[in-house]
């Protein structure tokens, strides 16, 4: 397989009556441990304020990410500009980075919504696994531009 982070896969029918039907997922890491992504077409049901922390910040959208660790918020970004020491994943989308910057960006809104994307949970799939996801038909990688 020729992945490389930013690669974005998309559900086939296959997936239709799961957890993951209709998804397209954004790979942020994928090495030989395995890899690492976010859906990015599955909006969470509650907004950045609506959770406790962030009680006082714009009403901003958050995307469920994944299964994967739904206690920690994670971001995708193409403004290196506004928030530091995110890492390059491909062209000129960001992985993490200084979240007290992109909240603060949000709040004063230097960031909109196509600079960012925020997300509660990931998915991950261990050395293999995602391949064999693949070849069994229940993803198609796609070409498709995030931001």
């Amino acid at each position: 397989m020729n992945f490389h982070p930013g690669t974005i896969i998309k559900a086939t029918t296959a997936l239709s009556r799961t957890y993951f039907g209709l998804t397209s997922i954004l790979i942020t890491e994928y090495n030989e441990k395995g890899a690492m992504g976010f859906i990015i077409n599955k909006l969470f049901p509650k907004k950045l304020n609506d959770l406790h922390e962030f009680r006082h910040s714009a009403p901003f959208p958050i995307y469920e990410g994944g299964p994967v660790d739904n206690e920690h918020l994670y971001m995708i970004h193409c403004r290196p500009d506004l928030i530091e020491e995110g890492i390059n994943i491909y062209n000129n989308i960001y992985y993490g980075g200084n979240f007290k910057q992109a909240i603060t960006a949000i709040n004063n809104k230097s960031l909109k919504q196509e600079d960012i994307k925020i997300f509660i949970g990931y998915c991950g799939w261990d050395l293999g696994e995602l391949e064999s996801e693949i070849d069994e038909g229940s993803w198609e990688i796609t070409l498709t531009n995030l931001f």
